[in-house]
């Protein structure tokens, strides 16, 4: 977990605005209210008349809508190169299965980053970063999986971590190091496993909070992934799994018999898969950017999840290859269109649920007393226009750590 800055302790009050606390199992609205900050902490948010006393910094919201800073729990944000070659191809009849066989996908990503150096990487991600951070976003995740060897895996990590350092923005780490196999293990996949758990894993324990791995025919088996889950924990990190993308091995499930905090993409999950994440708590977090640019056609099973109670969460799976998209704000209205997904759901998506898919329901997420006041400022006053909007920004303000 990383931060990107001291926070000054002073006392800042934003009033007369319209709140979308995320407390209670809807938007949690509050008109007229007031959100106050001690120290980057949020010490009141609710309606005026109990407001504590006048803060020594007061901004007026002139009645707009404030909701957490959103939160981007899955992304592939640093990474070399690209892949809009591909993409054309794909226009022209390619699967993603035959371009990854015929050594591209993941694996030519991994020779654009394997060539980058840490600093080019940083260089290279800032903008896409910056494009999230004008959106209102306050709390990313990033994943390394490009590098695919421990000292580029690292070198992953690293950058990502020095994007916290550059921007205002809190940087979750995940080591995602069995997301593909490289060419010099192409075969032998156990090998490569062996190597990721032997190694990989102790050596990204000190930058990392958690674990990921592509539970996939053209990825690694659950037998592999399993391996990956149990090193993880053995190390004290969390675990994640993209599970279900493309074919049903059940990686959902089990993801959730080791606890994990989420299971990703899930178009192919069953019904049992989702049972089995409502009795662990996993989260699912679902990538509409993926399955749009792909032109998917499985939709995930988004009835099961709500008749289970599944906590769903949206993020932009921002990645060279099958998602670049930098726009939270088009996911929240991709996961509506596509996936049918309420307001009320799609903004708990990318807040109060997202923070849950990584961990960190007790720090960020709502407007909470004691949580860290992360704000988005709106100029809109009904939440449904965040959703229903695509290709227009209405962020007003954007607050870290009360600044």
């Amino acid at each position: 977990m990383t931060q990107s800055r001291d926070v000054v302790q002073m006392e800042h009050s934003w009033i007369n605005a319209r709140l979308a606390t995320m407390t209670d199992a809807g938007l949690g609205l509050i008109d007229g209210g007031v959100v106050t900050a001690r120290d980057g902490r949020i010490v009141y948010a609710g309606p005026a008349n109990g407001a504590p006393a006048a803060a020594a910094a007061i901004t007026d919201c002139g009645g707009r809508l404030i909701t957490p800073g959103l939160i981007d729990c899955h992304t592939h944000l640093v990474h070399g190169g690209n892949r809009a070659n591909e993409w054309a191809m794909r226009l022209e009849g390619a699967s993603y299965e035959d371009i990854a066989r015929a050594g591209g996908g993941i694996v030519s990503t991994m020779r654009a980053t394997r060539a980058a150096s840490e600093t080019e990487l940083v260089d290279s991600a800032l903008p896409r970063l910056d494009a999230l951070i004008a959106e209102g976003v306050t709390t990313i995740e990033i994943k390394s999986g490009y590098g695919l060897s421990t000292e580029d895996e690292l070198k992953m990590l690293r950058a990502a971590r020095t994007l916290s350092e550059r921007r205002s923005v809190r940087v979750e780490l995940t080591f995602l190091g069995a997301h593909a196999l490289p060419p010099e293990y192409r075969h032998d996949s156990d090998a490569y496993i062996d190597l990721v758990v032997g190694e990989m894993i102790p050596a990204a324990a000190p930058l990392a909070t958690a674990v990921d791995a592509f539970c996939e025919g053209i990825g690694f088996s659950p037998a592999q992934c399993s391996r990956v889950i149990e090193a993880a924990q053995t190390h004290g990190l969390a675990v994640k799994l993209h599970a279900e993308q493309l074919s049903a091995l059940h990686g959902s499930a089990l993801a959730a018999r080791h606890g994990a905090l989420s299971a990703d993409h899930l178009e192919y999950a069953t019904e049992d898969d989702v049972c089995a994440m409502a009795a662990a708590g996993t989260v699912a977090v679902l990538l509409p950017g993926a399955y749009y640019f792909m032109r998917e056609t499985k939709l995930p099973p988004i009835a099961a999840m709500r008749r289970h109670g599944v906590k769903i969460a949206l993020a932009t799976d921002n990645n060279p290859g099958t998602s670049p998209t930098t726009s939270l704000l088009l996911m929240l209205n991709m996961g509506a269109t596509l996936f049918g997904l309420t307001v009320v759901e799609a903004l708990r998506g990318v807040t109060v649920n997202a923070a849950a898919a990584l961990g960190l329901g007790d720090e960020i997420g709502t407007l909470d007393v004691g949580k860290a006041c992360d704000l988005a400022i709106w100029d809109v006053i009904d939440p449904a226009e965040l959703v229903y909007r695509i290709g227009f920004n209405p962020l007003h303000q954007r607050i870290k750590d009360g600044q």
